[in-house]
């Protein structure tokens, strides 16, 4: 015969086994699991450092986090944060348009770096209605100093991402052509006409086809804009029967009559620059972020000190090395520590981030050079965040970045 609460005793015994069995095979997986982990130092060398966040800001992984290391194109997050403090979620740059009294057409630029030929075609449409006849254009680009050097900056290069910064600049201070033959060039984009203003300056470049910077050397920079805005002009009947020339606009005598607002919002622009990764962008967002906190005229020096002091006063960073807000020179010194805090602070604005599956990130590349940070959704939706840094040459983030992933699902 059976003994009823001896019964009763006996389940309630059982079921306690039950989940003590549970249990230690569930830390015996977590076990594992953290082992998993942990083996991922192994991949991380002397000159390389990463650390892993979970969603409750535990540390879950961390080598040589204190390391002050080169950051790359990771540190355009940072530069990122800096114009979302000072500029504004809702900022938008604008570009402004007067006539004096002898008819010359003034533009002053605020370092607008979006404007492209679609939008300098909207302006020549919009000027057509107040103008039939000009005189001069006078480009005043006096917003930037105009003798900004950025380190790591080749000023010889014809290369896209080492495009010089300005007050007023047209398709990211580049032209992109092919060669057709016998010394006969086009553009290579239809929006965009190949002027003969820039002709002689392919013509002594080394490349037939591709993007080539343009050079601060004698205003090249901000007189392609002015060349560029009388050919959409012409286009619309407007004509310009003077020169395009440098000069400055006299707010108590000339007539304003546009104001060009980008059809970029800030956001827009960070979604832009994450995927691209534009130097010349970057740059042109630290040093007007310096401009707006401390005053015209902007300059590197400006922008440096508005990102060290929103790095110092509102994360409780000091001692990042800052050279330029773009990742481009090697002069840039960030611990992963110090860029983890960033992303801690970054993190409502992931979406305008790359995205590859449920990972959210930026890449930096520089020769023997390569470094990732973002944030990795799992399979329960817990949001990671990680900042990897490799140094080492030779070695890429990759494997490393797909191993993380791995783990953490």
């Amino acid at each position: 015969m059976i003994n009823l609460p001896y019964f009763k005793k006996s389940v309630s015994f059982a079921s306690l086994l039950i989940t003590i069995i549970v249990y230690l095979q569930t830390v015996s997986i977590n076990y594992l699991y953290a082992e998993d982990i942990l083996s991922i130092k192994n991949f991380i060398g002397e000159n390389d450092s990463i650390v892993v966040k979970d969603h409750n800001w535990k540390t879950v992984l961390s080598k040589n986090a204190d390391k002050m290391l080169i950051p790359a194109s990771t540190l355009k997050i940072l530069t990122s944060l800096v114009a979302l403090k000072y500029l504004g979620k809702n900022f938008r740059f604008r570009t402004e348009f007067y006539m004096d009294k002898d008819s010359n057409l003034k533009i002053k630029g605020y370092g607008d770096p979006v404007l492209i030929s679609e939008n300098i075609k909207q302006i020549a449409e919009n000027l057509n209605k107040k103008l039939k006849t000009i005189n001069d254009i006078v480009l005043d680009d006096s917003y930037f100093d105009n003798d900004i050097k950025i380190p790591g900056l080749y000023e010889k290069s014809t290369e896209p991402y080492d495009a010089p910064v300005g007050a007023l600049s047209a398709n990211f201070n580049t032209v992109y052509f092919r060669h057709i033959k016998d010394g006969l060039y086009e553009s290579a984009e239809p929006q965009t006409p190949l002027l003969p203003y820039m002709l002689k300056r392919i013509k002594n470049s080394s490349i037939n086809k591709g993007r080539i910077t343009l050079s601060l050397e004698n205003n090249e920079t901000t007189l392609y804009f002015g060349h560029l805005l009388r050919f959409f002009l012409g286009e619309k009947g407007v004509k310009t029967i003077g020169d395009i020339k440098i000069g400055k606009i006299n707010f108590q005598e000339d007539k304003h009559i546009h104001t060009y607002v980008s059809n970029f919002s800030l956001p827009e622009i960070i979604t832009k620059l994450m995927l691209y990764s534009n130097n010349f962008t970057a740059n042109q967002l630290l040093i007007t972020s310096g401009a707006s906190l401390y005053g015209p005229p902007a300059t590197l020096e400006k922008g440096i000190r508005a990102s060290l002091s929103y790095a110092d006063k509102d994360l409780g960073l000091k001692k990042i090395d800052l050279a330029e807000g773009s990742g481009l020179s090697r002069k840039n010194r960030i611990s992963a520590n110090m860029l983890i805090r960033i992303l801690q602070e970054f993190k409502p604005y992931r979406n305008l981030m790359r995205r590859r599956g449920n990972e959210y990130f930026k890449t930096g590349t520089l020769e023997n050079i390569n470094t990732r940070a973002g944030y990795i959704k799992n399979s329960k939706g817990d949001l990671y965040s990680y900042v990897l840094l490799i140094n080492t040459p030779g070695k890429t983030t990759k494997k490393i970045t797909d191993r993380l992933i791995s783990e953490l699902n």
